[in-house]
C-alpha cells in the first residue's frame, strides 16, 4: 500500500471572506476557465491550482495512475490564516474541517484528513480539536490527528 501523506486539498467555492469578516488578507478563488482557478489575496495572484486541489474524482484519476492507495488530506497552509481574529480564524478552521471531513467520508478508502484549528487563541482551538475528535473523526474526518504549526513558519 502506497499512503500519500502530504497533500492540500480546498473546498472549490468559499464565500468572500473579506467581506464576511469586515477586513481583507484572505484567499478567494478566482475560476477563470474551466477545472483551473487562481487563489487570490486582494488584487495579487498567490497562485494557481487546477481542478485536483478541490475535485476528490480528480485526484483519485491521479492517485491511480500513480499506484497511490491513499492520500492524506490537509488543507493548504495558507488557509490556515493565523493573523486573522480568533472567532473568524475558528470559523474558516470549521468550514475547511467540514470540507475535508465530507471528502474523507464520501471516499473512506482513499482519503483520510488531517485538521486545523485556530492556533491563535487556546481555548478556540481546543473547541475545535474537540469537535475534531469526537464528531469528526468519529464519523468522518478520519484520523484524529492535527495539523499544528507555529505563526512564524
Amino acid at each position: 500500500m502506497k499512503i500519500d501523506l502530504h497533500t492540500h486539498i480546498l473546498p472549490r467555492d468559499w464565500p468572500d471572506l473579506d467581506t464576511r469578516y469586515g477586513y481583507e488578507g484572505f484567499v478567494r478563488m478566482d475560476h477563470y476557465k474551466p477545472c483551473c482557478a487562481r487563489m487570490m489575496m486582494g488584487d495579487r495572484l498567490f497562485r494557481e491550482i487546477n481542478d485536483n486541489a478541490w475535485e476528490p474524482k480528480r485526484r483519485i484519476e491521479e492517485m491511480d495512475a500513480a499506484a497511490v492507495s491513499m492520500q492524506v488530506l490537509s488543507t493548504v497552509p495558507v488557509m490556515f490564516s493565523y493573523w486573522a481574529k480568533p472567532a473568524d480564524a475558528l470559523d474558516l478552521s470549521r468550514r475547511l474541517n467540514d470540507h475535508i471531513a465530507e471528502v474523507v467520508r464520501d471516499h473512506p478508502k482513499r482519503f483520510t484528513g488531517l485538521g486545523t484549528i485556530p492556533m491563535q487563541d487556546a481555548d478556540l482551538a481546543a473547541t475545535e480539536l474537540e469537535r475534531c475528535v469526537r464528531e469528526l473523526a468519529a464519523h468522518r474526518l478520519g484520523r484524529t490527528w492535527m495539523q499544528i504549526r507555529n505563526s512564524d513558519a
